[in-house]
């Protein structure tokens, strides 16, 4: 496996309504915890859209894997133009930096905002382009992933293609994994 999409929850959708709320920890980890499998079979890319939540912490994720894997890239490619264009400051700062650092950027349409459209297009755009999906996506909680997810699970039954998830169960195993390191034992 080359190149890896990676999606999943916004941040609202997780009640998460703050960059470092201690959450973001787990979701890193577990982040982490499949990159480095990934990273062992040959991964060299890592495609994520610039959505808030999952999306930029696994951004984070790459930046500090890539102290130690050099070859990990990241690509950011939107949607659309500007698709931070209404976000509030620290949003926008945080895409900012992720931007800054990321290897390769681009739109997959060149132009603003127009319709949903384009995020069915960029939804495309990722299955086809990557030979894997790591999402962080439970069915028993539908979000915005959801159209991604099953788009997915379309393009696999006539490609080789890869779908790992990341649900609310194995967060809750890395959290007590995470509690366990930190204890005395």
């Amino acid at each position: 496996m080359k190149v890896l999409a990676i999606s999943g929850y916004k941040p609202f959708e997780l009640g998460i309504f703050n960059k470092n709320h201690p959450s973001v920890l787990y979701i890193k980890a577990a982040i982490k915890k499949a990159l480095l499998n990934m990273i062992e079979e040959g991964l060299e890319w890592v495609l994520i859209s610039g959505q808030l939540g999952v999306e930029l912490w696994a951004a984070e994720v790459v930046f500090e894997l890539q102290l130690d894997y050099p070859q990990l890239k990241l690509a950011v490619i939107t949607p659309f133009l500007e698709q931070e264009s209404n976000w509030n400051e620290t949003n926008k700062e945080w895409y900012t930096s992720i931007l800054m650092q990321a290897d390769f950027i681009d739109s997959v349409t060149k132009k603003g905002y127009e319709k949903p459209w384009q995020f069915r297009l960029k939804n495309q755009f990722f299955v086809e382009k990557s030979d894997a999906l790591l999402m962080m996506y439970d069915q028993e909680k539908e979000g915005s992933p959801k159209h991604l997810y099953e788009l997915a699970v379309e393009y696999k039954t006539k490609h080789n293609y890869q779908i790992e998830l990341i649900t609310f169960y194995d967060l809750q195993m890395v959290v007590e994994e995470e509690q366990f390191k930190q204890s005395d034992y």
